[in-house]
């Protein structure tokens, strides 16, 4: 079999940023999926918790974000779980999707109260969530995105 693009993704030189990973075309559509990299690969990474909590409030923030809700197409965990999935309708680099991410990351940071779609009827793991473990997850991210460079914007070859 063919290896998929994000195998060949230089892992060891890869570091926490905002990375386009792939375009994909459908006619006169373009799906641009993000690599949202919160930790080192190989080194670190989010605990199931963390990860499931960032991803309800994050996929609540951005389907409700009054630029991009009608973009959004996914926004969700990495089964390596060093980050997150975010796929937006169109064709967009890191340096847009940018703004987006420091507003959803914020979000998080601050949120209190009770988390979106965690209740039994609603999911799938509803007891597996930890607010304070994303929230600390959120705070760091926001220093990678607020101080991204090039290096944290564009894969590394």
């Amino acid at each position: 079999m063919k290896k998929i693009d994000s195998f060949t993704v230089n892992h060891i030189k890869l570091k926490k940023g905002v990375y386009v990973s792939r375009m994909d075309h459908y006619g006169a559509e373009t799906l641009t999926t993000f690599d949202v990299r919160m930790k080192l690969p190989n080194s670190d990474m989010l605990e199931n918790g963390s990860i499931h909590t960032l991803e309800h409030l994050i996929a609540t923030f951005v389907r409700n974000d009054a630029e991009f809700k009608s973009s959004i197409a996914y926004f969700g965990p990495m089964g390596c779980l060093t980050g997150m999935y975010l796929i937006v309708n169109g064709a967009y680099t890191s340096e847009q999707i940018l703004p987006l991410l420091i507003r959803a990351f914020e979000f998080v940071s601050t949120f209190e109260g009770e988390i979106p779609g965690a209740s039994e009827i609603e999911c799938g793991n509803y007891k597996l969530h930890n607010l304070e473990g994303a929230k600390q997850e959120a705070l760091a991210y926001l220093d990678v995105l607020k101080n991204a460079t090039t290096e944290n914007l564009i894969y590394p070859q």
